[in-house]
């Protein structure tokens, strides 16, 4: 039995290097190869290294300025939004118990389970007349992930202790200003958790994107399907891998800064 104690992290570090690892080494391997050599993807090293040259031409060639700025304008206010209202509606759902806001709070958190329907998103949208702008997407992604917001910030904010809030309330707060100076601090950890989640989903999102705002508006993932599906980088594995480690590296770093504070959000509520 201690034998198997002591395998188990090895086992575990050895499936996470095996189910990690490998996806990241041939994305890394095969954007440092020529066209020929990547030609047919494989985990074998390039004859000579040309990484760096591949994410200068992918950075020139495929335009991915105006994509980052097109990434950040739609993600930024979406956080944002989703941060501010999903933190405020899961603090009244956590403080006021009955069965309406029970069913509120069932109603608020299917959004988790049950997709987004894209046509009636897209016709809607034509109605309001947002369809294919920054803030009809914006609209879009804080319906989508106010759901996850709402989930994570309800537990936590059951756990914060209730006399806090009437002390404050003693000293003459206003209800906005206990939320601001009481609970919004207290929840820095798990809204770090769902920042980062949250803008994972956003960076990454190809699908939603094209059908709303796909050809007016320029992100990340929807000008990379576009320059590999015009031909640009036809058969160009090398710098499409280039380009995935130029889209995801700013997301990466982030998460290696922040990887405490993201799991102390995670685990937080539990502990408490």
């Amino acid at each position: 039995m201690n034998r198997f104690a002591r395998l188990q992290p090895v086992a575990a570090v050895a499936t996470a290097l095996v189910l990690l690892g490998i996806p990241f080494w041939l994305v890394l391997v095969t954007a440092a190869k020529d066209q020929a050599q990547a030609l047919n993807p494989t985990l074998a090293l390039p004859e000579r290294w040309q990484l760096l040259e591949n994410l200068q031409a992918v950075f020139t060639d495929g335009r991915m300025l105006a994509a980052l700025g097109g990434s950040l304008l739609v993600m930024v206010p979406s956080v944002l939004g989703v941060l501010i209202l999903g933190s405020m509606a899961s603090w009244i759902l956590a403080r006021r118990s009955s069965r309406w806001l029970a069913a509120v709070y069932a109603l608020a958190i299917s959004g988790i389970v049950l997709p987004p329907a894209v046509v009636t998103i897209v016709l809607l949208l034509r109605q309001l007349g947002l369809a294919g702008t920054a803030t009809g997407m914006v609209g879009v992604y804080m319906g989508m992930y106010l759901s996850t917001v709402i989930f994570f910030v309800t537990g936590f904010v059951r756990t914060i202790p209730l006399e806090l809030e009437e002390a404050a309330r003693v000293d003459g707060a206003s209800p906005w200003r206990v939320f601001a100076r009481i609970i919004l601090p207290l929840l820095r950890p798990v809204l770090a958790t769902a920042t980062i989640l949250i803008c994972l989903y956003i960076w990454n999102d190809v699908f939603y994107a094209l059908f709303v705002i796909g050809g007016r508006i320029d992100t990340l993932p929807l000008n990379l399907y576009q320059v590999a599906s015009s031909g640009l980088y036809l058969q160009n594995w090398h710098l499409v891998f280039a380009y995935i480690i130029l889209m995801s590296l700013p997301l990466l770093l982030t998460f290696v800064v922040a990887q405490r504070r993201i799991i102390s959000g995670i685990t937080s509520g539990a502990v408490k």
